[in-house]
């Protein structure tokens, strides 16, 4: 599958740019087991040979108009994240990759994060002069307020590592917004909230010309969770909350024309849920 994905909805464009894939999603989703996911009979797009459950890693770059908008900036490169071993002091090509995808650091104007977990914010900065500077300089970068205010006062060391590193020297060259969780990014692009996983989640809704799609961020980390609704993430803030916003997505947008877009489904990364029975499934 190509690093480069591209979908179009009514006037505007999304670019799947990725920083990589992987099997072992075990530490996020223990019930996603080889043996449990061979029961759900339309996954074999998102696992691999062997039957593991694959996640990528990746930006997903909106364009409106003349704006540019990153939504998620993935793991980054030379950051302290044990112990996650494929994260930790990475040196990967993902700048690289967005200017070959035809995005230069410089062209992106809005930085929009779905919430500030580390995988999702690591290239807002890199490192330049021992110091972590904005990546994207020109562009803006959009939070939640109650995304913000819980984690900037959170005392969890590894949050307060992400938070020290590639959120907060965005404050210090006074780079953000802080706004409320149904923002409007551009025409047609929207927060929609979606809490639980994270104190202030969101979604992105895009629409344009009687067409629809939705970036999910990890309202749903793998698409076997449209089977299995009950299955539970070890990183949701409040578990309870997040199974209700979970539930509620899938139905909202089942049975309707509306592209889902995952933020870390690999191979195809988008489809159209439908009704299955008493739970839901990806149509690719």
């Amino acid at each position: 599958m190509s690093r480069f994905l591209t979908w179009q909805v009514g006037d505007v464009r999304i670019t799947r740019v990725q920083e990589f894939e992987a099997p072992g999603i075990g530490f996020l989703l223990p019930d996603a087991t080889r043996e449990n996911l061979a029961e759900i009979d339309w996954i074999v797009p998102f696992v691999n040979e062997q039957g593991d459950a694959v996640g990528s890693v990746h930006s997903l770059i909106v364009e409106v108009a003349e704006r540019r908008i990153v939504v998620d900036t993935c793991i980054g490169n030379g950051k302290d994240r044990l112990p996650f071993k494929l994260w930790h002091q990475r040196q990967g090509p993902f700048l690289d990759d967005l200017a070959e995808a035809g995005f230069p650091v410089e062209s992106i104007d809005t930085v929009a994060c779905t919430h500030l977990h580390t995988d999702h914010v690591g290239w807002n900065t890199r490192l330049v002069g021992g110091k972590w500077v904005p990546t994207f300089a020109n562009a803006r970068t959009i939070v939640t307020r109650a995304e913000w205010e819980h984690w900037s006062a959170s005392d969890v060391g590894a949050m307060k590592t992400v938070i020290e590193d590639s959120v907060r020297p965005l404050f210090d060259a006074g780079r953000v917004d802080l706004v409320e969780p149904t923002h409007q990014l551009a025409d047609g692009v929207v927060f929609e909230p979606t809490p639980g996983h994270s104190p202030g989640h969101v979604a992105v809704r895009i629409e344009s010309r009687g067409e629809r799609a939705v970036i999910t961020g990890d309202l749903v980390h793998h698409p076997a969770q449209l089977a299995r609704p009950g299955w539970r993430n070890h990183a949701d803030h409040d578990a309870a909350r997040a199974d209700r916003t979970r539930r509620e997505f899938m139905a909202r947008y089942a049975d309707t024309p509306t592209l889902i877009i995952g933020t870390h489904f690999s191979g195809p990364t988008a489809g159209h849920v439908v009704k299955d029975r008493d739970a839901y499934r990806l149509r690719v």
